[in-house]
Protein backbone atom coordinates (compact mmCIF):
# COMPACT_ATOMS: atom_id res chain seq x y z
CA UNK A 1 0.00 0.00 0.00
CA UNK A 2 1.38 3.42 -1.23
CA UNK A 3 0.72 7.12 0.15
CA UNK A 4 -0.18 9.56 -2.77
CA UNK A 5 0.35 12.95 -3.23
CA UNK A 6 -2.04 14.51 -5.34
CA UNK A 7 -2.24 18.39 -7.00
CA UNK A 8 -5.56 19.20 -6.40
CA UNK A 9 -5.07 21.60 -9.65
CA UNK A 10 -4.34 19.04 -12.17
CA UNK A 11 -5.35 15.99 -10.39
CA UNK A 12 -1.81 14.76 -10.73
CA UNK A 13 -0.43 12.16 -8.53
CA UNK A 14 3.30 13.22 -8.50
CA UNK A 15 4.53 11.20 -5.46
CA UNK A 16 4.24 7.96 -3.60
CA UNK A 17 5.33 6.96 -0.14
CA UNK A 18 4.99 3.43 0.96
CA UNK A 19 2.65 3.37 4.05
CA UNK A 20 4.00 1.07 7.29
CA UNK A 21 3.00 -2.06 7.69
CA UNK A 22 1.86 -3.80 11.17
CA UNK A 23 5.63 -4.96 11.41
CA UNK A 24 6.83 -1.45 10.65
CA UNK A 25 4.48 0.07 13.21
CA UNK A 26 5.89 -2.04 15.37
CA UNK A 27 9.39 -1.17 14.90
CA UNK A 28 8.48 2.77 15.19
CA UNK A 29 6.71 2.35 18.37
CA UNK A 30 9.34 0.49 20.06
CA UNK A 31 11.83 2.96 18.98
CA UNK A 32 9.27 5.68 20.40
CA UNK A 33 9.29 3.68 24.16
CA UNK A 34 13.18 3.44 24.28
CA UNK A 35 14.44 6.93 22.81
CA UNK A 36 11.85 8.58 25.38
CA UNK A 37 13.51 6.82 28.60
CA UNK A 38 16.58 8.93 28.00
CA UNK A 39 15.04 11.88 26.15
CA UNK A 40 13.15 12.74 28.76
CA UNK A 41 16.18 13.28 30.96
CA UNK A 42 17.66 16.15 28.51
CA UNK A 43 18.12 19.00 30.46
CA UNK A 44 15.27 22.09 29.52
CA UNK A 45 18.66 24.30 27.79
CA UNK A 46 19.24 21.25 25.61
CA UNK A 47 15.42 20.86 24.03
CA UNK A 48 15.91 24.89 24.05
CA UNK A 49 18.69 24.90 21.45
CA UNK A 50 17.17 21.92 19.33
CA UNK A 51 14.26 24.07 19.14
CA UNK A 52 15.09 27.35 18.30
CA UNK A 53 17.57 25.34 15.63
CA UNK A 54 14.22 24.38 14.74
CA UNK A 55 13.01 27.48 14.29
CA UNK A 56 15.79 29.07 12.23
CA UNK A 57 15.70 25.88 9.61
CA UNK A 58 11.97 26.96 9.32
CA UNK A 59 13.14 30.36 8.21
CA UNK A 60 15.54 29.04 5.97
CA UNK A 61 12.96 26.33 4.53
CA UNK A 62 10.20 28.82 4.26
CA UNK A 63 9.79 28.88 0.56
CA UNK A 64 10.20 25.10 -0.03
CA UNK A 65 8.01 24.47 2.75
CA UNK A 66 5.60 27.15 1.18
CA UNK A 67 6.20 25.33 -2.73
CA UNK A 68 5.05 22.03 -1.05
CA UNK A 69 2.05 23.33 0.59
CA UNK A 70 0.92 24.84 -3.06
CA UNK A 71 1.41 21.59 -4.55
CA UNK A 72 -0.01 19.06 -2.05
CA UNK A 73 -3.07 21.04 -0.86
CA UNK A 74 -3.63 24.11 -2.49
CA UNK A 75 -2.33 26.53 -0.30
CA UNK A 76 -1.16 30.03 -1.59
CA UNK A 77 2.44 31.06 -1.54
CA UNK A 78 1.80 34.11 0.28
CA UNK A 79 -0.78 32.08 2.41
CA UNK A 80 2.02 29.32 3.22
CA UNK A 81 5.02 30.95 4.07
CA UNK A 82 2.82 32.90 7.06
CA UNK A 83 1.65 29.45 8.40
CA UNK A 84 5.84 28.60 8.31
CA UNK A 85 6.58 31.70 9.76
CA UNK A 86 4.31 30.71 11.88
CA UNK A 87 5.53 27.57 12.83
CA UNK A 88 9.28 29.42 13.73
CA UNK A 89 7.03 31.73 16.05
CA UNK A 90 6.01 29.06 17.62
CA UNK A 91 8.98 27.02 18.88
CA UNK A 92 11.03 30.18 19.39
CA UNK A 93 8.32 30.81 22.12
CA UNK A 94 8.47 27.39 24.00
CA UNK A 95 12.06 27.60 23.54
CA UNK A 96 11.98 30.49 25.44
CA UNK A 97 8.57 29.53 27.94
CA UNK A 98 8.64 26.23 28.17
CA UNK A 99 11.02 25.48 31.10
CA UNK A 100 8.91 28.19 33.27
CA UNK A 101 6.20 27.01 32.59
CA UNK A 102 6.83 23.69 33.89
CA UNK A 103 9.09 24.76 36.54
CA UNK A 104 7.89 22.66 40.51
CA UNK A 105 5.31 24.85 42.10
CA UNK A 106 5.30 25.52 45.66
CA UNK A 107 2.17 24.40 48.01
CA UNK A 108 1.67 25.97 51.01
CA UNK A 109 3.49 22.21 53.10
CA UNK A 110 2.12 23.47 56.71
CA UNK A 111 -1.22 23.22 55.72
CA UNK A 112 -0.89 19.39 55.05
CA UNK A 113 1.61 18.70 57.71
CA UNK A 114 5.17 18.32 55.68
CA UNK A 115 8.07 20.13 55.15
CA UNK A 116 7.85 20.33 51.46
CA UNK A 117 4.86 19.81 49.25
CA UNK A 118 4.16 21.19 45.87
CA UNK A 119 3.61 19.86 41.95
CA UNK A 120 6.13 18.80 39.71
CA UNK A 121 5.42 18.59 36.22
CA UNK A 122 6.60 15.65 34.18
CA UNK A 123 6.51 14.21 30.64
CA UNK A 124 3.99 11.41 29.61
CA UNK A 125 5.79 9.64 27.13
CA UNK A 126 5.27 8.63 23.25
CA UNK A 127 2.19 11.16 22.22
CA UNK A 128 0.24 10.27 18.95
CA UNK A 129 -0.56 13.21 17.26
CA UNK A 130 -3.82 12.62 14.37
CA UNK A 131 -3.48 16.06 11.90
CA UNK A 132 -5.15 17.15 9.14
CA UNK A 133 -4.58 18.78 5.94
CA UNK A 134 -5.55 22.54 5.95
CA UNK A 135 -2.31 23.47 8.12
CA UNK A 136 -0.08 20.74 7.40
CA UNK A 137 2.57 22.63 9.31
CA UNK A 138 0.82 24.83 11.92
CA UNK A 139 -1.25 21.73 13.42
CA UNK A 140 1.71 19.65 14.20
CA UNK A 141 4.20 22.51 15.25
CA UNK A 142 1.76 23.71 18.00
CA UNK A 143 1.38 20.05 19.23
CA UNK A 144 4.98 19.27 18.87
CA UNK A 145 7.45 22.41 19.93
CA UNK A 146 5.34 22.02 23.49
CA UNK A 147 5.33 18.28 23.86
CA UNK A 148 9.22 17.91 22.59
CA UNK A 149 10.15 20.37 25.20
CA UNK A 150 8.47 18.93 27.69
CA UNK A 151 10.02 15.92 26.86
CA UNK A 152 7.71 14.02 25.31
CA UNK A 153 8.38 12.00 22.26
CA UNK A 154 5.92 12.86 19.07
CA UNK A 155 4.06 10.69 16.72
CA UNK A 156 2.26 12.34 14.42
CA UNK A 157 0.25 10.64 11.93
CA UNK A 158 -0.66 12.86 8.75
CA UNK A 159 -3.64 13.43 7.17
CA UNK A 160 -3.64 10.93 3.96
CA UNK A 161 -3.29 13.79 1.31
CA UNK A 162 -0.47 15.91 2.75
CA UNK A 163 2.41 13.17 3.24
CA UNK A 164 4.94 15.42 1.37
CA UNK A 165 4.63 17.73 3.86
CA UNK A 166 5.10 15.66 6.96
CA UNK A 167 7.75 14.25 5.73
CA UNK A 168 9.57 17.85 5.16
CA UNK A 169 8.67 18.10 9.02
CA UNK A 170 10.08 14.92 9.97
CA UNK A 171 13.09 15.66 8.62
CA UNK A 172 13.67 19.37 10.06
CA UNK A 173 13.11 18.02 13.76
CA UNK A 174 15.74 15.55 12.72
CA UNK A 175 18.12 18.23 11.00
CA UNK A 176 17.67 20.73 14.19
CA UNK A 177 19.46 18.04 16.48
CA UNK A 178 17.24 16.10 17.99
CA UNK A 179 17.46 12.07 18.58
CA UNK A 180 16.94 9.88 16.11
CA UNK A 181 13.12 8.80 16.84
CA UNK A 182 11.93 11.24 19.00
CA UNK A 183 9.77 12.75 16.39
CA UNK A 184 8.59 10.32 13.97
CA UNK A 185 5.80 10.12 11.03
CA UNK A 186 3.52 7.37 10.78
CA UNK A 187 2.04 7.35 7.15
CA UNK A 188 -1.11 4.96 8.36
CA UNK A 189 -4.14 4.66 7.17
CA UNK A 190 -7.32 5.68 9.20
CA UNK A 191 -7.66 2.11 10.44
CA UNK A 192 -4.78 1.56 12.00
CA UNK A 193 -5.09 4.39 14.14
CA UNK A 194 -7.12 2.60 16.96
CA UNK A 195 -4.39 0.09 17.57
CA UNK A 196 -1.78 2.63 17.99
CA UNK A 197 -3.76 4.17 20.33
CA UNK A 198 -4.17 1.09 22.55
CA UNK A 199 -0.78 0.20 22.11
CA UNK A 200 0.91 0.41 25.86
CA UNK A 201 4.02 2.30 24.48
CA UNK A 202 1.63 5.09 23.70
CA UNK A 203 1.29 7.33 26.71
CA UNK A 204 -1.47 10.03 25.33
CA UNK A 205 -3.30 10.87 22.15
CA UNK A 206 -4.39 14.25 20.00
CA UNK A 207 -6.42 14.87 17.32
CA UNK A 208 -7.22 17.77 14.95
CA UNK A 209 -10.10 17.10 12.79
CA UNK A 210 -13.53 16.41 12.05
CA UNK A 211 -16.33 15.63 14.65
CA UNK A 212 -16.23 11.50 13.71
CA UNK A 213 -12.57 11.61 13.66
CA UNK A 214 -12.67 13.07 17.21
CA UNK A 215 -15.29 10.72 18.40
CA UNK A 216 -13.38 7.31 17.13
CA UNK A 217 -10.56 8.29 18.53
CA UNK A 218 -12.06 9.49 21.59
CA UNK A 219 -13.72 6.59 21.71
CA UNK A 220 -10.48 4.72 21.61
CA UNK A 221 -8.58 6.82 23.90
CA UNK A 222 -11.17 6.53 26.52
CA UNK A 223 -11.36 2.01 26.36
CA UNK A 224 -7.13 2.46 26.78
CA UNK A 225 -8.08 4.93 29.79
CA UNK A 226 -5.52 7.62 27.95
CA UNK A 227 -5.34 11.64 27.78
CA UNK A 228 -6.50 13.02 24.61
CA UNK A 229 -7.03 15.90 23.69
CA UNK A 230 -9.60 16.88 20.50
CA UNK A 231 -10.00 20.27 18.36
CA UNK A 232 -12.85 19.41 16.08
CA UNK A 233 -15.10 21.84 13.75
CA UNK A 234 -16.30 24.44 14.15
CA UNK A 235 -18.97 27.26 12.82
CA UNK A 236 -17.82 30.35 14.64
CA UNK A 237 -20.29 33.35 14.83
CA UNK A 238 -18.73 36.52 13.66
CA UNK A 239 -21.56 39.22 15.10
CA UNK A 240 -22.04 43.01 13.82
CA UNK A 241 -23.85 45.14 15.72
CA UNK A 242 -25.29 49.00 14.61
CA UNK A 243 -21.81 50.81 16.79
CA UNK A 244 -19.14 48.93 15.04
CA UNK A 245 -16.79 50.30 12.23
CA UNK A 246 -18.74 48.71 9.57
CA UNK A 247 -15.97 48.76 6.53
CA UNK A 248 -13.08 47.39 8.87
CA UNK A 249 -15.60 44.64 10.02
CA UNK A 250 -16.16 43.84 6.37
CA UNK A 251 -12.61 43.71 5.85
CA UNK A 252 -11.80 41.38 8.45
CA UNK A 253 -14.84 39.18 7.60
CA UNK A 254 -13.96 38.83 4.01
CA UNK A 255 -9.74 37.88 5.39
CA UNK A 256 -11.59 35.45 7.87
CA UNK A 257 -13.54 33.44 5.75
CA UNK A 258 -11.83 33.16 2.49
CA UNK A 259 -8.21 32.63 3.70
CA UNK A 260 -6.67 28.82 3.11
CA UNK A 261 -10.14 28.48 0.56
CA UNK A 262 -12.32 28.84 3.67
CA UNK A 263 -11.15 25.51 4.65
CA UNK A 264 -10.38 26.58 8.61
CA UNK A 265 -12.35 25.30 11.68
CA UNK A 266 -11.78 28.44 12.99
CA UNK A 267 -12.63 30.91 10.57
CA UNK A 268 -15.55 33.23 10.79
CA UNK A 269 -18.51 31.10 8.83
CA UNK A 270 -22.09 32.89 10.38
CA UNK A 271 -22.35 36.31 9.98
CA UNK A 272 -25.04 37.40 12.50
CA UNK A 273 -25.38 40.83 11.55
CA UNK A 274 -28.01 43.52 13.19
CA UNK A 275 -30.78 44.83 11.07
CA UNK A 276 -29.68 48.00 11.09
CA UNK A 277 -26.36 47.55 9.70
CA UNK A 278 -27.18 44.67 7.70
CA UNK A 279 -26.98 45.86 3.98
CA UNK A 280 -23.74 48.14 4.43
CA UNK A 281 -22.15 45.59 5.82
CA UNK A 282 -23.30 43.02 3.13
CA UNK A 283 -22.68 45.24 0.36
CA UNK A 284 -19.11 45.67 1.69
CA UNK A 285 -18.44 42.08 2.12
CA UNK A 286 -19.51 41.09 -1.52
CA UNK A 287 -17.71 43.57 -2.93
CA UNK A 288 -14.38 42.88 -1.41
CA UNK A 289 -15.27 38.35 -1.80
CA UNK A 290 -15.94 39.47 -5.68
CA UNK A 291 -12.68 40.64 -6.05
CA UNK A 292 -10.81 37.93 -4.91
CA UNK A 293 -8.90 36.22 -7.57
CA UNK A 294 -9.09 32.16 -7.48
CA UNK A 295 -6.48 30.10 -9.47
CA UNK A 296 -3.05 28.37 -9.70
CA UNK A 297 -1.69 28.56 -5.80
CA UNK A 298 1.59 28.66 -7.06
CA UNK A 299 0.51 32.28 -8.67
CA UNK A 300 1.57 34.89 -6.70
CA UNK A 301 -1.24 36.65 -7.26
CA UNK A 302 -3.58 33.97 -6.45
CA UNK A 303 -6.02 34.59 -3.16
CA UNK A 304 -7.66 31.43 -3.16
CA UNK A 305 -6.34 28.32 -4.65
CA UNK A 306 -8.28 24.94 -5.28
CA UNK A 307 -10.08 23.16 -2.50
CA UNK A 308 -7.92 19.91 -1.10
CA UNK A 309 -11.03 18.21 -1.35
CA UNK A 310 -14.34 17.60 -3.70
CA UNK A 311 -16.61 20.36 -3.62
CA UNK A 312 -19.55 18.37 -4.13
CA UNK A 313 -21.07 18.92 0.04
CA UNK A 314 -20.29 22.72 0.15
CA UNK A 315 -22.26 23.13 -3.35
CA UNK A 316 -24.98 20.67 -2.06
CA UNK A 317 -25.04 23.72 0.98
CA UNK A 318 -25.42 26.51 -0.99
CA UNK A 319 -28.42 24.67 -3.62
CA UNK A 320 -30.02 23.64 0.01
CA UNK A 321 -30.37 27.15 0.97
CA UNK A 322 -30.92 28.82 -2.51
CA UNK A 323 -33.83 26.41 -2.92
CA UNK A 324 -35.49 27.85 0.60
CA UNK A 325 -34.66 31.22 -0.31
CA UNK A 326 -31.72 32.85 0.35
CA UNK A 327 -29.89 34.52 -1.99
CA UNK A 328 -26.74 34.03 -3.48
CA UNK A 329 -24.99 37.34 -3.91
CA UNK A 330 -21.58 35.94 -5.47
CA UNK A 331 -20.12 32.81 -6.26
CA UNK A 332 -22.22 29.60 -6.05
CA UNK A 333 -20.93 27.62 -8.49
CA UNK A 334 -17.97 25.57 -8.42
CA UNK A 335 -15.55 24.72 -11.44
CA UNK A 336 -13.89 21.26 -10.30
CA UNK A 337 -11.99 21.55 -7.28
CA UNK A 338 -12.04 25.78 -7.18
CA UNK A 339 -15.33 26.95 -5.31
CA UNK A 340 -15.83 31.34 -5.90
CA UNK A 341 -15.63 32.84 -3.19
CA UNK A 342 -19.64 32.88 -2.93
CA UNK A 343 -21.86 35.17 0.06
CA UNK A 344 -25.27 33.82 0.74
CA UNK A 345 -28.15 35.99 2.49
CA UNK A 346 -30.82 35.89 4.35
CA UNK A 347 -29.90 31.99 5.61
CA UNK A 348 -32.72 31.33 7.86
CA UNK A 349 -33.01 28.04 10.23
CA UNK A 350 -34.37 26.07 7.83
CA UNK A 351 -31.68 25.65 6.03
CA UNK A 352 -28.27 23.31 6.56
CA UNK A 353 -26.36 26.38 6.37
CA UNK A 354 -27.68 27.89 9.26
CA UNK A 355 -26.29 24.77 11.57
CA UNK A 356 -23.70 22.91 9.15
CA UNK A 357 -20.03 23.57 8.96
CA UNK A 358 -19.61 25.16 6.00
CA UNK A 359 -15.91 23.59 5.17
CA UNK A 360 -14.93 25.79 2.20
CA UNK A 361 -15.35 29.53 0.77
CA UNK A 362 -19.26 30.12 1.89
CA UNK A 363 -20.29 33.05 4.22
CA UNK A 364 -24.15 32.61 5.46
CA UNK A 365 -25.32 35.71 6.48
CA UNK A 366 -27.95 35.85 9.20
CA UNK A 367 -30.34 39.45 9.46
CA UNK A 368 -31.33 39.70 13.57
CA UNK A 369 -33.17 42.36 15.33
CA UNK A 370 -31.36 42.52 18.38
CA UNK A 371 -28.57 42.04 20.36
CA UNK A 372 -29.91 39.47 22.34
CA UNK A 373 -31.01 37.70 19.33
CA UNK A 374 -27.13 37.76 17.88
CA UNK A 375 -26.48 36.29 21.05
CA UNK A 376 -29.01 33.54 20.46
CA UNK A 377 -28.29 32.60 17.38
CA UNK A 378 -24.58 32.31 17.94
CA UNK A 379 -25.26 30.03 20.50
CA UNK A 380 -27.88 27.76 18.39
CA UNK A 381 -25.08 25.54 16.92
CA UNK A 382 -23.24 22.27 18.28
CA UNK A 383 -20.07 24.00 17.84
CA UNK A 384 -17.88 25.95 19.93
CA UNK A 385 -14.57 26.88 19.13
CA UNK A 386 -13.99 30.39 18.51
CA UNK A 387 -16.26 33.64 17.66
CA UNK A 388 -15.67 37.31 16.44
CA UNK A 389 -17.63 40.40 18.46
CA UNK A 390 -17.73 43.68 16.48
CA UNK A 391 -19.01 46.64 18.63
CA UNK A 392 -17.99 49.68 20.33
CA UNK A 393 -20.43 49.50 23.10
CA UNK A 394 -18.50 48.01 26.17
CA UNK A 395 -21.77 46.83 27.31
CA UNK A 396 -22.03 44.91 24.41
CA UNK A 397 -18.65 43.43 24.64
CA UNK A 398 -19.14 42.19 28.04
CA UNK A 399 -21.95 40.93 27.28
CA UNK A 400 -20.78 39.05 24.31
CA UNK A 401 -17.74 37.81 25.74
CA UNK A 402 -19.91 36.66 28.97
CA UNK A 403 -22.52 34.56 27.18
CA UNK A 404 -20.69 33.36 23.54
CA UNK A 405 -20.68 29.86 24.28
CA UNK A 406 -16.82 29.60 23.01
CA UNK A 407 -13.48 28.59 23.61
CA UNK A 408 -12.65 32.18 22.41
CA UNK A 409 -13.92 35.54 22.01
CA UNK A 410 -12.11 37.87 19.91
CA UNK A 411 -14.14 41.53 20.08
CA UNK A 412 -12.71 43.88 17.12
CA UNK A 413 -10.51 41.39 15.31
CA UNK A 414 -10.68 38.48 13.60
CA UNK A 415 -10.63 34.59 15.54
CA UNK A 416 -6.51 33.39 15.50
CA UNK A 417 -4.69 31.12 17.35
CA UNK A 418 -1.52 32.25 19.05
CA UNK A 419 1.17 31.14 20.46
CA UNK A 420 0.65 32.69 23.92
CA UNK A 421 -2.72 32.21 23.95
CA UNK A 422 -4.22 28.64 24.99
CA UNK A 423 -6.41 27.36 22.18
CA UNK A 424 -9.14 25.23 21.89
CA UNK A 425 -13.07 24.69 21.80
CA UNK A 426 -16.30 23.58 23.94
CA UNK A 427 -19.27 21.18 23.41
CA UNK A 428 -19.13 19.37 19.80
CA UNK A 429 -15.65 21.29 19.30
CA UNK A 430 -13.75 19.26 21.53
CA UNK A 431 -12.04 19.43 24.48
CA UNK A 432 -8.43 20.18 25.71
CA UNK A 433 -6.07 23.26 25.04
CA UNK A 434 -3.38 23.90 23.00
CA UNK A 435 -0.84 26.78 22.87
CA UNK A 436 0.43 28.60 26.04
CA UNK A 437 1.21 27.22 29.34
CA UNK A 438 -1.65 25.03 29.03
CA UNK A 439 -0.95 23.22 25.89
CA UNK A 440 2.18 22.18 26.96
CA UNK A 441 0.89 20.70 30.28
CA UNK A 442 -1.90 18.91 28.56
CA UNK A 443 0.86 15.88 28.18
CA UNK A 444 2.10 15.95 31.54
CA UNK A 445 2.01 14.37 34.87
CA UNK A 446 1.01 16.88 37.29
CA UNK A 447 2.80 15.24 40.06
CA UNK A 448 1.86 15.54 43.75
CA UNK A 449 5.16 16.24 45.88
CA UNK A 450 5.18 15.60 49.82
CA UNK A 451 8.30 15.27 52.06
CA UNK A 452 8.63 15.38 55.93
Amino acid sequence: MTIASTDPVTGEVWARYPALDASAIERRLADADRVWRGYRRTGFAQRRAWLVRAAELLDARVEEFAVLAAREMGKPLAEGRAEVSKCARACRYYAEHGEKFLAPEPADAAAVGAGEAGVRWQPLGPVLAVMPWNYPFWQVVRFAAPALMAGNVALVKPASNVPGCALALEKLFADAGFPAQVYQTLLIGSAAVSAVIADSRVAAVTLTGSGAAGRAVGEAAGRAVKKVVLELGGSDPFIVLPSADIEQAASVAVRSRFQNAGQSCISAKRFIVHRDCHDEFVAAVVSRASALRVGDPSAVDTDLGPMATATDELGELVEDAAALGAAVLCGGKPEGRFFPPTVVAGVTSEMRLYHEEAFGPVASIISVNSLDEAIEVANSTEFGLGAAAWTRDIGEQDRLVDELEAGAVFVNGMTASYPELPFGGVKASGYGRELAAFGIREFCNAKTVWKA
